[in-house]
């Protein structure tokens, strides 16, 4: 059976989760509770009860390296209307950012969040800053 978030995923395009290091992905800010393995891993990602969240305030900074080179069409991100991300900015390629630096850098992408697109739809990026990643924040 097909999660819903794989469902929703177009048919020339591919949930990427098989294609993620996990061994050097990380989460800045993440509580301990709520781990990044609930918003990203087969299995937990699909449990409406089962969650990501910040121990601090409402930024996370996400790292996510790739096992190879992937392009990067566009991101589902699935919460409720009124705890769900407002903003989300993405960095590709870039390695070894925190909150002391990450505003350093111009983001490849950033997106508003409506209330429609936390119900799992597929957020476009501009694909042409996301063809060589090799990864993600």
């Amino acid at each position: 059976m097909a999660s819903v978030a794989s469902a929703a995923i177009p048919r020339s395009q591919a949930d990427l989760v098989a294609f993620v290091d996990w061994r050097g992905v990380e989460c800045l800010n993440q509580s301990t509770s709520h781990s990044l393995d609930n918003a990203l891993k087969q299995g937990y990602r699909d449990d409406d009860d089962l969650h990501l969240e910040s121990d601090a305030d409402e930024q996370l900074l996400i790292y996510i390296p790739f096992t190879q080179v992937i392009k990067l069409h566009s991101v589902i991100i699935k919460g409720p209307e009124e705890e769900g991300p407002k903003m989300v900015k993405l960095f590709a390629n870039k390695e070894h950012m925190g909150f002391s630096n990450v505003n350093d850098y111009p983001p490849s992408d950033s997106i508003a969040l409506s209330p429609k697109n936390l119900k799992e739809r597929p957020v476009n990026l501009k694909y042409i800053k996301f063809q060589g990643v090799c990864s993600t924040i």
